[in-house]
């Protein structure tokens, strides 16, 4: 059984993943094993103390990138994000009030 911290591992705070707040959508970092049930399940239970209640979630697969820095070369990691949109009644989610 999976906890549900180890299913949502951070917030992603960006532009864009500001600019859906209003619309009560919040992009999380998630495990890459974790499936959309899961996953609302775990945001429901982290933020139990704000009612949150999920109504739906996408997923996306990011996929890695190739960088450099000088003469050596890499990629960024893989890793999968979850963008979570809450029903209208839901409370919304304390963490991301101040950011806005």
């Amino acid at each position: 059984m999976k906890l549900a911290h180890d299913i949502i591992i951070r917030p992603v705070i960006t532009e864009a993943a500001m600019d859906m707040l209003p619309a009560k959508k919040y992009v999380f970092e998630v495990a890459r094993t974790a499936t959309k049930s899961e996953i609302a399940k775990a945001v429901e239970e982290v933020f139990k103390s704000s009612k949150v209640k999920v109504a739906s979630v996408h997923t996306i697969n990011m996929k890695k990138k190739p960088k450099r820095l000088g003469v050596h070369y890499g990629y960024t990691s893989e890793w999968k994000k979850a963008i979570v949109t809450l029903t209208p009644d839901s409370g919304e989610i304390e963490f991301f009030e101040g950011l806005n």
